[in-house]
């Protein structure tokens, strides 16, 4: 096993509201990753394998790191995100009250960006680009 410290160029990133409950919390983090795993394939590595040789779904290449800040918080790092052309996803207050993908992006839709009610963001590129995206916010705990 080769022990060199593996260093990323990219970075995963998950931005969550401070006032969210817990299920709320790793509800938003799964549905904002996931635009970026389907979107951005070199980010997800090969299938795993016990040694059995029971196979398993494939997962990040790299760590995704968690974040939290407040609701003003929330709207400077998606502008900041939006300036810089930082690919990312949304997840908004509305979301919470529709069941599939066709009214999540119906709620969105229906909002203008500016006045979106963000409960959370994901944010995916350069490292350099997401900390400063991120600038302020604090890990998750």
């Amino acid at each position: 096993m080769d022990d060199e410290t593996v260093r990323f160029d990219t970075k995963i990133a998950v931005l969550l509201r401070d006032d969210l409950a817990v299920w709320q919390r790793l509800n938003v983090t799964a549905f904002l990753v996931s635009g970026i795993a389907g979107t951005r394939a070199e980010v997800v590595g090969e299938a795993y394998q016990d040694a059995d040789g029971t196979t398993y779904l494939p997962m990040f290449r790299q760590p995704v790191m968690v974040f939290e800040g407040s609701k003003e918080f929330m709207r400077t790092a998606h502008e900041r995100a939006l300036k810089r052309g930082i690919e990312h996803s949304v997840f908004t207050q509305e979301l919470f009250a529709t069941g599939n993908d066709r009214d999540n992006r119906a709620a969105v839709k229906a909002v203008r960006t500016a006045e979106l009610d963000l409960v959370g963001i994901a944010v995916y590129g350069p490292r350099n680009a997401v900390d400063k995206v991120l600038k302020g916010a604090a890990k998750h705990p």
